[in-house]
């Protein structure tokens, strides 16, 4: 739109409606909300000014009975045209907000073009009469109904640039449908689908950064500035993906004004430049926000920190005291020694751990409380998360937990259910999972190990490979061929078996960390009885998908990222690296991206809570939880130095023992590992993007 719908409609709004209420005030607000009057804010006196207190050079000398404003405004919108303008000027050693009426003698508006085709106006105040009537508000009620006012055309800005990307990435997905090129669409060329899967999940990421920035401005004012600058920083970085993508895409069409790609670009960079640029905005999260470190220690010491019952309504509990409570649990229960372990621990380490979480029924947080899980809703499984990350809890061995519990519970019989699901939670069983094979990992449909039946049993016969800690486990739930005829997804089954069965043997797998983490397992002529089948007979890979759908949603969790900031945090603090700007540009992105990703995850996770199938785009998950999570690791390995190529921990002083390389190696696999990201940027491609092929 060319009107100033976000200067005149939002901002200045935003501003009279934050003001303390008085009559000039009321007046001008409700001329503004009929449309009588056109009305901007003149705050900003220099480029990358960011808060109204930073610059304030414009003055109002008190003269007798009235004020006389000098002074000058930059980039106001609107600016020719509108009936006056609120004006902020230093009254003394105090901010003020004044109403500045354009036919006032001595104002003048000089007009200036946008990138994108509007307008702005430097407002020029020159021995400017005003009377003290026209001072609407002082002192910090006038510096903070100007903060809350950008900040609120922050968020429309940040709408905006979600609704440029999401029109420009639909507008380049339907020429890449039916451009064709060398006798083809041009959209099955796969290097061109996994550049639009990128740009997708920015938008999804915006998307959900956006509704939470929203809820959180409202919830809490002191929060709006943190929240906005997060949406900007990232509806900023999707729109100008999407819109310079669809350029290059379109190609040489989308470099002219025949087409709206240009226009939407030109919109994005306009957006981009007023109010604070991406980098500004991330460096001005961190400044606002309170830091997960900061969260993790906080505690008021009152009975709060007790520990809940069982029974407790967890969608009643604040979410500060749900917070205090598993802190007060973890700093009362959880060992000392096994916090921020440096490979993923054994079952003879974590064993007394498991038992404790069961013994208080908080083992299984996501699953139904009708089978032993906690039920938590939403937003509390993502407290439950990170405070376990940052208090530094091991990943334990959770295959029974996070995949065989769900399946058990949407595809068992009864029967199972009761059987397995409270082995589960006792550490009487522990699991680990059989899908990937030496030549089916990725592509688990070509999977060989084969279950023949013979009377009231299967007899397994194959290999399964990349097994995590199969070695510590006593029973392993696989994908079996159980039918070779028709296609190969149609006869696959899936097995419980119990690794004590004669015929199994495990061997495990050393890594290039130096660590035993996979494993092999064989099958020779292995009995297992047919009531250990989970599904119908064939139908396994209608489970294999739901499986893989919750194990997308798990790897794709912000815990091993959220793990990975709070090592950053540890070396940037132990080597002072934060007031370093180039680090902490860098920190600030890294940080937005755990943010963002938790908020993506926490949409997926309701949707398992609702009962919901796990759609396709869940994909975006691992991809992104992933790729966030080697950045981090890179970056904590550059930030080391020549500490970073020790092996082991590393004393970087004032108590701070990292082990600076096993993070940057354990980081590596999560990019191959539950479908490679190429693989998961393909089923995007397919599945949500509907491209050719």
């Amino acid at each position: 739109m060319p009107e100033p719908v976000l200067g005149a409609a939002i901002q200045t709004v935003s501003l009279l409606a934050a003001l303390p209420r008085g009559e000039q005030r009321d007046v001008l607000l409700a001329s503004v909300m009929s449309g009588e009057l056109v009305a901007g804010t003149a705050w900003q006196e220099r480029a990358g000014q960011l808060e109204p207190e930073e610059s304030l050079a414009t003055r109002a000398v008190r003269c007798d009975d009235a004020y006389k404003l000098e002074g000058s405004k930059r980039w106001v919108v609107p600016g020719v045209g509108a009936d006056g303008w609120l004006v902020s000027a230093a009254t003394g050693a105090d901010a003020a907000i004044w109403w500045v009426p354009a036919s006032t003698r001595g104002v003048s508006a000089s007009e200036e073009d946008r990138i994108d085709g509007s307008t702005c106006a430097t407002l020029r105040l020159e021995q400017v009469e005003l009377p003290a009537s026209l001072r609407l508000a002082t002192g910090e009620d006038a510096l903070a109904a100007l903060r809350r006012a950008n900040d609120a055309t922050r968020m429309a800005q940040a709408a905006e640039l979600l609704g440029i990307a999401r029109e420009s990435f639909a507008m380049t997905l339907g020429y890449l449908r039916t451009r064709v090129q060398f006798g083809k669409p041009i959209g099955s060329n796969q290097a061109l689908q996994h550049r639009m899967v990128d740009a997708y999940i920015q938008i999804e990421l915006a998307s959900a950064c956006l509704r939470e920035a929203i809820a959180e401005g409202e919830a809490s004012a002191r929060r709006l500035a943190a929240a906005a600058s997060r949406a900007k920083a990232r509806c900023v970085q999707a729109a100008l993906m999407a819109t310079r993508l669809g350029l290059q895409l379109h190609g040489a069409i989308g470099f002219t004004d025949e087409y709206d790609l240009g226009l939407y670009l030109k919109r994005a960079l306009q957006h981009a430049s007023w109010l604070g640029s991406e980098s500004a905005m991330r460096l001005r999260y961190q400044e606002e926000a309170v830091t997960p470190v900061e969260a993790s220690t906080a505690t008021d010491g009152t009975s709060e920190d007790r520990i809940a019952p069982r029974d407790t309504d967890w969608a009643g509990m604040g979410e500060a005291q749900f917070r205090r409570m598993v802190r007060s649990f973890l700093r009362y229960h959880y060992p000392d020694n096994l916090r921020h372990p440096s490979h993923r621990l054994h079952w003879d380490e974590c064993k007394a751990w498991y038992q404790t979480l069961s013994k208080q029924g908080w083992l299984a947080p996501a699953w139904p409380r009708e089978h032993g899980g906690m039920g938590l809703p939403g937003d509390k499984l993502l407290a439950f998360i990170e405070e376990m990350e940052d208090y530094g809890v091991a990943r334990l061995p959770d295959q029974g937990i996070i995949n065989l519990g769900p399946v058990l519970i949407r595809f068992g019989t009864p029967e199972q259910q009761r059987e397995y699901l409270p082995k589960i939670l006792s550490g009487e069983h522990i699991w680990c999972q059989g899908y990937s094979e030496p030549n089916a990992g990725s592509d688990l449909a070509s999977l060989r190990t084969e279950a023949i039946a013979d009377g009231d049993e299967f007899i397994v016969n194959g290999q399964k490979i990349w097994t995590t800690l199969a070695q510590d486990a006593t029973h392993i739930f696989c994908l079996v061929r159980t039918d070779r005829a028709g296609r190969k997804q149609e006869g696959i089954s899936f097995l419980l078996v119990n690794l004590s069965s004669p015929g199994v043997s495990i061997r495990p797998i050393r890594s290039i960390a130096g660590e035993e983490e996979f494993c092999e397992v064989f099958f020779d002529n292995v009995r297992v009885p047919m009531t250990n089948l989970v599904g119908e007979l064939h139908g396994g890979w209608r489970i294999a998908k739901a499986l893989l759908g919750f194990e997308r949603l798990f790897v794709g969790s912000p815990k091993t990222a959220q793990y990975a900031m709070s090592l950053l945090r540890k070396v940037a603090q132990a080597r002072g690296l934060l007031e370093n700007e180039a680090f902490l540009e860098r920190y600030a992105q890294l940080d937005l991206d755990v943010a963002d990703l938790k908020a993506a995850y926490g949409q997926f996770a309701e949707m398992i809570k609702r009962g919901s199938e796990l759609p396709a785009s869940v994909s975006i998950l691992k991809i992104w939880a992933s790729e966030t999570y080697t950045a981090i690791t890179r970056f904590m390995f550059e930030a080391c130095d020549e500490l970073g190529g020790a092996v082991g921990d590393v004393d970087l002083g004032g108590g701070a023992v990292v082990n600076v390389s096993a993070p940057l190696m354990n980081a590596t696999i999560t990019t191959i590992y539950a479908g490679s990201n190429e693989i998961q940027r393909n089923i995007l491609t397919k599945a949500v993007l509907e491209l050719p092929s």
